[in-house]
């Protein structure tokens, strides 16, 4: 059997998994809290952190190719990609840390620059890592089911991750913090510290557990300017471009602004009372079950006072955080058990147009419930998450068949620079997503100061960035999938094209 098409071994499979696993306890952090971070800890105003996060943009336009072309002239026993993984994944984990630490600076101006130069070091460092990490996944099998599956367990992996970013970030920095002020930022250096340590030996079994098994044609020599031709020419490569932008702008405006939405426009009491319908709430003298022990260690139990009430900050921290984890639950049931049924019976561009527009509606749809309106706020959380959930592995699954579809048409093979192109438009996304987040808040007066509250035209602000204007943003992105060419016949037919000609490489 030939070697590109032979099964992959499960542990192999779940090795790589935890290198998106490390990458998405970044990544999370960076989507939902970096501009919380910069606008309430550094004291940023929204405006001025959004161009702290566009501005490292313009540095990817150059890293982003400059790696994919470094990765695929690699040459090692390891093979081209695997190395970087390994190499990287202790600095990476360094500006990791250094991103979300406070240096106690006083003049806003020089924190803007702090904030700016770790930012940038740290998305530099995350392209070194994730786009060989991501064109790994490329060349560990040409089989089209087992690529489905190797991203399908990828991204259980990454979900998990993203349950714990999501769900336990906030009550761990509360937890750590011991309240707000100055203890608040021991709290996020503690907490992302933590983070950091899981990560880097996730990366280091990744990088190992992976085998390369793919290779570029025997007679290919390097030529950037016709890999980057055909890179650009290629029309599949050009809609997975958009389709991640646009994607990753979504993700990144809407993980932002629910912070904003869960701890300005939920009422507090509102919420509290929902999170004591669900028994996350004790009181003071209570006696505590294992169960309960192990939730109240990480923060995930409110305190009703002696009077009945819940504290504001509490309600916000542990509402946000279980509305997180269950969409993140829901999302990994259906990465399991949706995402390669549907690719296999319906191909992958059919389930993706399909579920995107649907997860553009039910986002859309935050601007309708009221304030007080928590189950309605947390079945459109649901739905939303069930709907974009078979679409997370796709992606990814796809831009592999884009380098196959590029070699099937050019004679060549540039799988590091396919990648780098679209890790580019991750991170584009991830700044832009955030930043045009920033620019809504500052253009409707979000004021960020602690207890201040917030007024009506800012509150419309929040709901706009959290419901309207991500929904037309993943509109776009179904858009840009009805010109993806990869349809599941012309991949089927790709492949055994590929594979003939790698046979006779081998003869």
């Amino acid at each position: 059997m030939d070697k590109i098409l032979e099964k992959v071994p499960f542990g192999e499979k779940v090795g790589y998994s935890l290198g998106d696993a490390a990458a998405n306890l970044v990544f999370q952090m960076m989507m939902i809290y970096q501009l919380k971070f910069y606008t309430d800890v550094f004291g940023l105003e929204g405006a001025v952190a959004g161009t702290v996060l566009l501005i490292a943009r313009i540095v990817d336009a150059f890293v982003d190719p400059a790696v994919g072309i470094l990765s695929d002239k690699t040459q090692s026993k390891w093979g081209k990609f695997k190395p970087w993984v390994i190499w990287t994944a202790l600095p990476f984990m360094v500006f990791y840390v250094l991103a979300f630490y406070n240096p106690g600076i006083e003049e806003k101006g020089l924190v803007a620059l702090y904030a700016g130069i770790s930012y940038v070091l740290l998305m530099s460092l995350y392209s070194f890592n994730n786009t060989p990490y991501s064109s790994l996944g490329g060349v560990m099998t040409a089989d089209i089911k087992e690529r489905t599956s190797i991203t399908s367990i990828r991204f259980v992996a990454a979900t998990i991750a993203q349950f714990v970013v999501q769900g336990l970030t906030l009550p761990l920095v509360h937890k750590f913090g011991r309240g707000s002020g100055a203890d608040e930022a021991q709290g996020w250096l503690t907490t992302i510290t933590i983070f950091a340590v899981v990560g880097f030996v996730f990366l280091i079994v990744a990088g190992f557990s992976a085998k390369e098994r793919i290779a570029p044609p025997a007679s290919q020599k390097m030529d950037i300017r016709n890999d980057l031709k055909g890179l650009f020419s290629d029309v599949s490569w050009r809609s997975m471009f958009i389709l991640t932008l646009f994607v990753f702008i979504t993700l990144a405006m809407w993980g932002s602004a629910m912070c904003y939405y869960f701890q300005h426009y939920v009422d507090p009491q509102a919420l509290g009372a929902f999170l004591e319908k669900l028994g996350l709430v004790k009181t003071e003298d209570a006696v505590l079950g294992v169960g309960m022990q192990v939730l109240d260690s990480f923060n995930l139990l409110a305190t009703k006072a002696a009077d009945g009430t819940i504290s504001p900050t509490e309600s916000y921290s542990i509402g946000l955080s279980v509305f997180n984890m269950v969409g993140a639950i829901i999302q990994l049931i259906g990465v399991v058990t949706l995402s390669e049924f549907l690719a296999n019976k319906y191909g992958k561009k059919s389930t993706f147009i399909v579920c995107l527009a649907l997860t553009a509606l039910f986002t859309a749809a935050f601007i309708i419930p009221d304030k007080d309106d928590i189950g309605f706020i947390f079945t459109l959380g649901i739905l939303k998450s069930l709907a974009y959930a078979p679409t997370v592995p796709l992606l990814w699954a796809m831009i592999a068949d884009v380098a196959d579809h590029m070699e099937y048409v050019n004679h060549r093979r540039a799988t590091g620079l396919c990648f780098s192109g679209v890790v580019f438009a991750l991170k584009a996304g991830l700044g832009v997503g955030a930043a045009i987040a920033g620019v809504i808040l500052s253009a409707f007066g979000y004021v960020n100061v602690v207890d201040v509250e917030q007024s009506a035209a800012s509150l419309m602000g929040i709901r706009l960035a959290s419901s309207v204007v991500p929904g037309i943003c993943f509109g776009i992105g179904v858009l840009a999938l009805f010109y993806y060419p990869i349809s599941k016949a012309l991949n089927e037919k790709m492949q055994a094209e590929l594979a003939r000609r790698r046979a006779n490489e081998q003869d």
